[in-house]
């Protein structure tokens, strides 16, 4: 048992309060529940945060996604111009196959 500074049900005074071996304050019982409100509000945070990591990294991925379907599409559009540049020039004479 010692004598601790603190308040106390809105009263600051000096207190006797036990104390472990190590010279560590054990708690009373408001400050063990309101210890566990807070442990409990943090872990509420930490979800909170992983589910929000979780969902950026979700929109990331549709994002990669769309970027590669974009490229595909543009590869396509690219394959298409060249096909029909092929067949202009063909229809024009040029035998594009001896100039490749």
């Amino acid at each position: 048992m010692g004598v601790w500074q603190g308040k106390k049900a809105e009263v600051t005074a000096y207190w006797l309060r036990w104390w472990d071996s190590s010279g560590n304050l054990l708690l009373w019982g408001s400050e063990l529940v309101e210890q566990e409100r807070q442990r409990a509000e943090q872990e509420k945070q930490l979800a909170e945060q992983e589910k929000l990591r979780a969902e950026q990294e979700k929109l990331r991925a549709e994002q990669e996604k769309l970027r590669a379907e974009q490229e595909k599409l543009r590869a396509e559009q690219e394959k298409q111009r060249a096909e029909r540049l092929a067949a202009k020039l063909r229809s024009l004479g040029v035998d594009i196959d001896d100039s490749l």
